[in-house]
């Protein structure tokens, strides 16, 4: 049996079932759960470990962006190498 949740009057509905795919689509995405033996994983503990993956993914985005800023300042930007570097950030 399905119901509907809306915790604000006007904002988006989402039933049970959506619920459920949702998390499941997120079991599927996230790598600590995706590698796990059991297939019983709580909601709460997929999305907790979603929101670990992101953090994760946010902080990997921003070291790479420091490492490739210290690149940056260390060669001639009219290089063949900072050529390259554009070329990879730009697509």
């Amino acid at each position: 049996m399905s119901t509907r949740r809306s915790r604000q009057p006007g904002a988006s509905r989402i039933s049970d079932d959506q619920i459920i795919e949702l998390i499941s689509k997120l079991r599927h995405l996230v790598p600590e759960i995706r590698h796990r033996r059991s297939d019983k994983v709580s909601a709460s503990k997929v999305l907790q470990e979603t929101c670990n993956y992101i953090r994760n993914l946010h902080r990997e985005v921003d070291d790479l962006s420091e490492r490739l800023s210290q690149l940056l300042s260390t060669i001639d930007a009219d290089s063949a190498e900072a050529a390259i570097i554009r070329s990879l950030i730009m697509q």
